[in-house]
């Protein structure tokens, strides 16, 4: 059963009559409905009436929406306002740009703009070199998207992606320091995007491609990597795989088992899916099936099909199998869901090898209840931030992306994810480790700085970092 969650919140004021018993009746309405009282607060008295406000935590919205009416046909009970904080929150936007440097005189303005500006304009001119020093990309991501394959909502179109970009812009700036720029493109068109962002590139110095589509977001990526002298990285691809590298890396040592010898069942062969195969098959897995809306993925399989998962069943299904996840699960180590809700059985997971582990990270619905789960598995872990072990990006793409603009990395390379992944693994240390505790917390402070030193690192080693920075104490300058 889901719990009441602060994602879904929101306050709802009443006047009620002043007399014993109706803050009772109140609450027992809403507690009968299923939702979580935060808080209770009086905004006014007076004429046999008290007016409060109601907050609570709910499960989504059709579950407020039952509250709300139960409320309003409570005698003696006037609901006068009902406001949603999430709603509240995104008022105006979440982020905005400020100033780094005062301009409060005419010698502020001297030197920041008109004349003082064309001498710095002059010298990137001769050294194109020196926009990283003398303008914001040093430290600025572009997040683009166009709206195609926007977390659980599908193909919503740029402007309404716009919040969920905010949301990512945010993340950078919070958990690494970096800026980072929403960028939502009304188009769908391969070339159109491609050339879009070669048109903007100079401005940033890395591109964060979000929530587009497989399969184009394939080909959109590789031709950028190959373009351009910036790194370019999808998130919902090597974000997500290098998140759950790091789980399965953790949970192996607690189970036991070698990535080697282990099998592997992934359900959803989109973006995530077909990268999370890539890297862990690159890590040393060996047997790895895919399964997607279609059934099992084998070679020769006609239905369903394109360039990428081609590709992708010429490395994985050694036996080549056919069939559903009923057949394929069978036996398996370590089921990965990035598909849809409700689609994986605990009769299925019976079925499983002993001591399975199930990342179930389908959002905010994953592939199976983990109440239901938990019991018949050695680990669980999903993507919401409700539940033990939250396999999330975001443990991710903020340090990595300050690793790739701290040693100006010219793209993107395999061992640069390896390291990220190892880093994050490592933040959780031997005596910690535990069934419940697998993945660090995404407000685990050490995680960003761990993952951007690795990332720097194996930059340098593969020849791809353009600066050596100085590293010290916790932080990359």
């Amino acid at each position: 059963m889901a719990i009441p969650g602060s994602s879904y919140r929101f306050t709802i004021r009443m006047k009620a009559l002043n007399k014993p018993g109706m803050v009772g009746i109140v609450t027992s309405t809403i507690g009968r409905l299923g939702g979580d009282i935060g808080a209770i607060d009086i905004v006014s008295a007076g004429d046999g009436f008290v007016t409060r406000d109601y907050t609570i935590n709910t499960v989504g919205v059709k579950q407020s929406q039952k509250i709300t009416d139960a409320l309003k046909v409570l005698e003696g009970v006037e609901v006068i306002n009902v406001s949603d904080r999430t709603f509240l929150l995104h008022l105006g936007g979440k982020i905005r740009i400020e100033n780094k440097v005062p301009l409060n005189t005419r010698d502020d303005l001297s030197m920041a703009y008109t004349p003082g500006v064309a001498r710095v304009c002059t010298e990137i001119a001769k050294d194109k070199g020196k926009v990283y020093n003398l303008t914001i990309k040093k430290n600025t991501v572009a997040i683009v998207t166009d709206g195609s394959a926007v977390l659980g909502l599908g193909d919503i179109g740029p402007e309404a992606a716009l919040p969920v970009m905010e949301g990512k812009a945010m993340l950078f700036k919070r958990f690494a320091g970096v800026n980072a720029f929403p960028i939502c493109l009304n188009t769908k068109d391969v070339e159109d995007i491609i050339k879009t962002i070669e048109h903007i590139a100079p401005v940033f110095g890395g591109i964060n491609l979000e929530d587009i589509s497989s399969p184009r977001c394939f080909e959109i990526e590789s031709r950028l990597s190959k373009q351009l002298s910036i790194p370019v990285f999808h998130d919902d691809q090597h974000g997500t795989a290098i998140v759950v590298l790091a789980g399965l890396i953790n949970a192996l040592k607690i189970v036991k088992k070698d990535l080697s010898e282990i099998k592997i069942v992934i359900s959803g062969l989109g973006a995530a899916g077909i990268a999370c195969a890539c890297l862990l098959k690159s890590a040393g897995a060996k047997n790895i099936v895919g399964i997607d809306s279609t059934g099992i993925l084998y070679r020769g399989r006609i239905d369903n099909m394109n360039v990428a998962k081609e590709a992708f069943a010429d490395i994985t299904n050694p036996e080549n199998i056919k069939g559903t996840l009923k057949d394929a699960i069978k036996g398996t180590d370590f089921f990965l869901g990035v598909s849809a809700p409700d689609i994986l059985t605990v009769e299925m997971i019976k079925s499983m090898a002993a001591d399975p582990i199930v990342f179930a990270l389908a959002n905010p619905v994953p592939e199976i209840d983990p109440v239901a789960a938990e019991p018949h598995v050695a680990i669980i872990s999903t993507g919401r931030s409700d539940y033990q072990n939250q396999t999330n990006n975001v443990l991710c793409f903020p340090g990595f992306f300050k690793g790739l603009l701290a040693c100006n990395a010219a793209t993107i390379n395999l061992e640069m994810k390896i390291a990220a992944s190892l880093a994050i693994a490592s933040v959780i240390g031997p005596g910690e480790l535990s069934t419940d505790y697998i993945i660090p917390s995404v407000f685990d402070e050490r995680v960003s700085d761990r993952v951007a030193k690795a990332v720097v690192k194996a930059a340098i080693e593969t020849g791809v970092a353009r600066r050596r920075p100085k590293q010290t104490g916790s932080t990359i300058p």
